[in-house]
């Protein structure tokens, strides 16, 4: 026994336990593409965080459950920072210099990705498909940032090109989120609109993270416009909706912009929710005619028993899809260089929805098709 404990004495001080412990958490690390994300898994904009999420976590739990991408697993690190610019920060920092991420992804909003913005652009950290329409994350193109999804811009033109060239409405109004995000919306429908000549007849806000719209309400409700723009979350925009109904504007057109959540909208409004439009930037998540969505269906059940379709889900797998793309065509060379060069390269990869995905060095927006939709007796449609 005693010769026992020499040995190991001995062994102990040629290799200390902390030196052991590190190889085996660099050897587990060697064989793990570490992935961050920092969502709102709380808060009044947790619809949007889970799902996002959702859709990343399933598509990932794919591949690994495949082999993985060349030889290695995916772990998806994700922060909850309820929608808040602050929490965005120190979860960002800590992903990169904590827990030592390859890239970033999965984020949600305007004001947390422009939080982080400075950050990303500091540690050349590739930062791919956040839940945001934002232009400054668009142009100028910067080399660490890729988008999935069509601008706030092409989802608002879309919304008047609806409005005002197919329905022949003239006065159009919004209500926007007094922030970052609320301020881009507001700056695409003054451009939408002056492009036809006209003006906005009214315009109201409220705080983010708040559902104080009830002046908001009565300021809109005096202009009497034929439609109002909404670019917010669910729960204000829904009680926007319902009070504006109330209030006698029943033949208001109400259309919200695509970071609302759909389903989370619907729940919301319940018996308000009939005619009220919102735009998409992925199709129905219940077509399965299209290839890209049946596969979701079948893969996000297989890994959520409780999974019901939506299209933020949708959104979210699909920009897992892409980003495995992108990591498989490294040829296993993770390197933060080697992944964007990867991005830049990609061209016209079908993910299954009637559009194909292409970047280059000049363009980091890979899709710009806007799907109008209509709730309709409690469900969605998409208008032809």
């Amino acid at each position: 026994m005693k010769k026992v404990l020499i040995l190991i004495f001995f062994f102990l001080c040629l290799f200390p336990i902390k030196e052991i412990f590190s190889e085996t958490k660099a050897s587990e690390t060697n064989n793990v593409i570490l992935i961050g994300a920092s969502n709102a898994q709380g808060g009044p904009a947790k619809f949007l965080g889970r799902e996002y999420t959702r859709g990343f976590n399933a598509y990932f739990q794919y591949i690994n459950e495949k082999g993985g991408i060349h030889g290695k697993k995916l772990k998806l690190i994700v922060y909850d920072d309820k929608y808040n610019p602050f929490l965005a920060i120190e979860n960002t920092q800590k992903l990169i210099n904590q827990d030592k991420v390859l890239l970033l992804t999965a984020y949600v909003g305007t004001p947390t990705s422009k939080a982080v913005f400075p950050i990303i652009i500091d540690n050349g950290i590739p930062f791919f498909f956040p839940f945001t329409g934002a232009g400054f994350l668009r142009k100028p193109v910067k080399k660490e940032i890729f988008n999935l999804r069509a601008s706030y811009f092409d989802e608002v033109e879309e919304m008047v090109r609806y409005l005002h060239d197919k329905l022949g409405l003239t006065r159009i109004a919004i209500l926007y989120q007094d922030d970052s995000f609320g301020r881009v919306g507001l700056k695409a429908l003054e451009k939408a609109l002056k492009k036809r000549g006209l003006k906005i007849v009214g315009k109201a806000t409220y705080p983010r993270n708040t559902t104080a719209v009830r002046v908001a309400v009565l300021k809109l409700r005096k202009v009497r416009p034929q439609a109002v723009v909404l670019v917010g979350t669910y729960k204000p925009c829904a009680l926007f909706i319902k009070l504006a109904k109330k209030l006698g504007m029943r033949k208001t057109k109400f259309i919200n912009i695509s970071f609302v959540g759909t389903e989370a909208l619907i729940k919301e409004l319940g018996e308000y929710g009939n005619g009220v439009l919102i735009t998409q930037v992925v199709p129905s998540p219940w077509d399965t005619s299209l290839p890209g969505v049946l596969e979701y269906q079948k893969i996000m059940r297989k890994y959520y028993p409780d999974f019901q379709p939506s299209f933020v889900s949708l959104e979210g797998f699909l920009a897992a899809k892409v980003l495995i793309k992108i990591l498989e065509d490294t040829g296993g060379n993770f390197t933060r260089e080697a992944i964007i060069k990867s991005a830049e390269n990609l061209k016209n990869y079908d993910i299954g929805i009637g559009v194909k995905v292409s970047f280059s060095p000049d363009n980091h927006q890979a899709l710009n098709k806007v799907w109008i939709s209509e709730i309709y007796n409690g469900k969605i449609r998409i208008i032809k």
